[in-house]
Formats: C-alpha cells, sequence, structure tokens
C-alpha cells in the first residue's frame, strides 16, 4: 500500500497566506476541512503554515506526510447515514518554534499572510508576565503572537497593510476580546511603545468565534479499512461527526480575508455570538447533563441509548422542544433546525459517547448548563420548569452512589462528593429535607432555589425515584 504523501497523491501548490496555531485533531477536522471547501470552490486560494504550540507535537509527523491526511465524517445528515473519507491537501508549511524560532519569525516578513487562527486550547490564551524574552521562542500562545507582530511591525515599518486577520477558537468567552487584551498586557510588561501597540490594536482585527464539531480523533479500531478504502497507509487519519458549525463576530476585514460563510457550510458571522454559544450549552450541553442522571439510574450506558428510548428519549425531547428552545432569544426556525441537529447528534451510530464521561463534574455542569435555562423560564417566561427539576432529583439520586446494587464511581471535586454523601446519610428517608438543603445550597448554585414550590416538587420526585426506581418515576412523570 503506497504512504500518503505529495509523492503518491497529487498536492495543490497554493500561497500560504493563512498561519494556524495548533495541529492538534479538532482544528485537522474542523477549520482544514473547511479551508478546504473554500479552496475547492474558489473562494480563496490558500495553503496554510501550522506552527506547534507546545514543545511536544505532531509537525513532525504531518511534514512527513507532506501535510496530507484523511479526513473521515461519520453521523447521521437530515436521517440519512454517511460516512465520507476525503484527502485534506491545505498544509502547507509545518513550523516547530523551539526548534525553528528563525523559520518562525521570517514568516512575519510574508506580503501573503493575511490570517492567524488558533486553538492552543482553553489555557493557550492566559498572560505569562514572566514570558518576556524574544531572543528565544516565549513559552506562551500569546508570547508567541506578540513576538512575531512585533517582528512584522518592524519589517513593514509599522505599515496599516502588514495588518493581520486574527482568529482564535479556544472555547473561553469572548476569545477575541481576551487574546487581545492579554497582548496588551504583554506589550507593556515588554515596555513596547504606544506607535506598536497602537497598529497592535487597529491595524490588526480581532474577531471572537464559537467552534462545535465531535471530533474522536484518530480511529483505532478501523484505521486500517480506512487505508483499505483510500488506497493509502496513513497514521493521520482524523475522524469526526458531520454536524458543525462555526459562529464568528462580523468584522469587515476578517470576512474580507476569509468568506468562510460563502460556500453553503454551517458558518455565520453574526453581530452577537452570545445567542449561539447560549444556544450550545443550553440545548447540547444542557440536555447531555439533564439526561445523564435520569439515563444512567434507568440503566443506560451510552447517549444514543439513551434518546432511543422510549422514556428517556421522550423526556429529553420534550426538556429541549418545550422547556430550553423558548429561552433563547433566536428565530423559532433556527432554534428547531439546531435541536433537530442535536438530536441526530445524539443518534450518531459511529461515536459511543459513554454517560459517566459526560457525569464528570456534574455538579458544576448543573448549574453553568441547566440553571441558566431555569431561571430565563422562571424570569422571563414565568413558567417553572419542572423538567429540569425532575433532573436535579435524579442528580441528587446519582449522588447517593447507588444503581441498585452497583456503586456508582462518582467523579466531582471532593468537596461537592462530601456534601452529598453527608446529606444522604443525614437525612436518608426525608426526602422534602434532602430537597431543601440540596435547593438552598448557595454555595453550589450561587441562588438559593429552595422555594415552597420547589422544595415540594423536587421532594416528591426524590420520593418517586425511591419508591418506584428511575424508570418507574419518570413515566410518573410524562404521565405514562
Amino acid at each position: 500500500m503506497k504512504e500518503l504523501n505529495a509523492k503518491n497523491y497529487e498536492k495543490k501548490d497554493r500561497p500560504i497566506k493563512i498561519m494556524q496555531f495548533g495541529e492538534g485533531n479538532f482544528l485537522r477536522a474542523f477549520v482544514e476541512w473547511i479551508l478546504q471547501d473554500l479552496n475547492d470552490k474558489g473562494a480563496i486560494n490558500s495553503n496554510v503554515v501550522v506552527v506547534q504550540p507546545m514543545p511536544v507535537g505532531r509537525v513532525e509527523n504531518l511534514a512527513q506526510a507532506d501535510g496530507l491526511y484523511t479526513l473521515c465524517l461519520e453521523g447521521i445528515d437530515k436521517g440519512e447515514k454517511i460516512q465520507s473519507r476525503q484527502i485534506i491537501d491545505v498544509l502547507g508549511d509545518f513550523i516547530n518554534p523551539f526548534t525553528q524560532y528563525d523559520k518562525y519569525l521570517s514568516y512575519a516578513h510574508s506580503k501573503d499572510l493575511e490570517v492567524i487562527i488558533s486553538n492552543t486550547t482553553e489555557a493557550g490564551i492566559a498572560l505569562d508576565e514572566n514570558d518576556t524574552d524574544f531572543t528565544v521562542c516565549p513559552k506562551s500562545f500569546p508570547g508567541k503572537i506578540l513576538a512575531f507582530l512585533k517582528e512584522r511591525y518592524d519589517f513593514f515599518k509599522g505599515s496599516k497593510e502588514a495588518g493581520l486577520a486574527i482568529i482564535p477558537c479556544e472555547l473561553i468567552d469572548h476569545n477575541g476580546a481576551e487574546l487581545k487584551r492579554v497582548l496588551n498586557e504583554l506589550a507593556k510588561i515588554k515596555g513596547y511603545d504606544e506607535a506598536f501597540i497602537n497598529w497592535m490594536n487597529n491595524d490588526n482585527h480581532y474577531t471572537e468565534t464559537l467552534v462545535d464539531r465531535i471530533v474522536p480523533g484518530y480511529p483505532r479500531d478501523n484505521a486500517a479499512a480506512i487505508c483499505e478504502e483510500t488506497g493509502f497507509n496513513d497514521n493521520n487519519i482524523v475522524k469526526a461527526e458531520i454536524f458543525h458549525l462555526w459562529v464568528l463576530k462580523k468584522e469587515p476585514f476578517v470576512q474580507a480575508k476569509l468568506p468562510a460563510d460563502s460556500t453553503g457550510l454551517n458558518v455565520i458571522f453574526a453581530d452577537d455570538i452570545t445567542p449561539y454559544k447560549q444556544r450550545k450549552v443550553k440545548i447540547l450541553n444542557g440536555s447531555h447533563t439533564g439526561m445523564v442522571p435520569i439515563a444512567y439510574l434507568a440503566g443506560i450506558d451510552t447517549v444514543r441509548e439513551s434518546v432511543e428510548d422510549g422514556d428517556v428519549g421522550e423526556f429529553v425531547h420534550q426538556l429541549i422542544y418545550d422547556v430550553v428552545n423558548p429561552t433563547i432569544n433566536l428565530p423559532a426556525d433556527q432554534m428547531k433546525a439546531f435541536a433537530d441537529s442535536v438530536v441526530e447528534r445524539f443518534k450518531n451510530p459511529y461515536i459511543r459517547h459513554e454517560l459517566m464521561s459526560i457525569a464528570l463534574n456534574s455538579t458544576t455542569k448543573f448549574k453553568t448548563r441547566l440553571l441558566p435555562s431555569y431561571n430565563d423560564s422562571v424570569n422571563n417566561l414565568h413558567k417553572l420548569p419542572k423538567h429540569i427539576l425532575f433532573s436535579f432529583a435524579s442528580l441528587v439520586t446519582f449522588y447517593r452512589g447507588k444503581r441498585g446494587n452497583e456503586d456508582i464511581a462518582l467523579n466531582d471535586a471532593p468537596e461537592y462528593i462530601d456534601f452529598w454523601k453527608k446529606l444522604w446519610n443525614d437525612h436518608t428517608g426525608d426526602y422534602k429535607a434532602i430537597a431543601k438543603i440540596a435547593l438552598g445550597n448557595e454555595s453550589l448554585w450561587e441562588q438559593n432555589l429552595a422555594t415552597d414550590e420547589n422544595v415540594e416538587l423536587v421532594g416528591s420526585y426524590l420520593k418517586d425515584i425511591a419508591e418506584l426506581g428511575e424508570r418507574g418515576a419518570l413515566k410518573k412523570f410524562l404521565g405514562r
């Protein structure tokens, strides 16, 4: 079988206009795939130089394959099962800045370069006040960016035309603004003059983004079969779901340099990305968190089994469409389309998503993923979201630590596990007391949820779960 490289596969030669920090599975299965589509359809003509943000990474492996790799997209789209195989060819150069610092800085001199994209994990955009020696490769991602921008500013003598579109994809709030803030702090620590700082702020153009695609990564279970299908031996195969969403805050310069919404993909330039983030967190993440204790206590182990189960699936459907959707300020047709896509993703037969992997840190996840919908429903719609309260009762029961005779491997902050354990030990059988204390723990929820009505409802749900079992209590809740 042939190796996947430029000797055995015709690779397009394009100018390198995009620098990308990060070479991991997500960027290769998401951003590179979008860039491939833009190139194939003539919206851009650009290859990518990949910069490895950490001393250890995979740019060397990618370089050995001349940047070529196989992308496998697998999932359900509009009810149809899809498995696709595609060779991605947009990676044009590879840099480990820790060993190739001069080469890295040389790209600051490029007239072709227009765009910087990054995904350096949530911890990547952080200020390191000691990361100031730019004679060697800076340790932090902001340090690397600042060194690069200063080199570019000096080389082009502060020309406005040398400014770049900067597109961070890290999963933090206001990622573009936060990167810009950290760069300014570090520039001041470095003592850079106001002329450079003004150029950095005003002639470079930062946007904020939200990204969404599940990327399992290298398909160890069927990599050999995929190579047989494509006819190439490939150690850089990456697997992802069909669904994709990229929301970018509108910024004219960024839109001109990277018209990512121009080829019909699920890419949106929006005035405000906040509603889209709320939509993802409330619907995708919130329904995950809402279903986990119910489904797991009912004897189910995976997301797909949960939504295909008659009782749990109906609960999840009602939670999404009847409870959460109305709390989000986006057009109804967009909300329904996104909700439909989420349910399809949950049913993906090619991804085994364990409930217990989602159950990690469920106490905090309830606060961040479900409480916003609870509060919006109560305060704005003046409706009590009983589905969220039933899920809460199931969560409280989940933290009792038993599924029948089986111990549950609880994985949360020790102080949270201790709270739940003490609650059950001190008040076993007194479900109203358990409900009142659990709902009233302001240190957990940053608010007191123990209204009389909530205590009565959650207490009754706890009692039903104890006496009827989780499935019996769920059937009763659904009126079955």
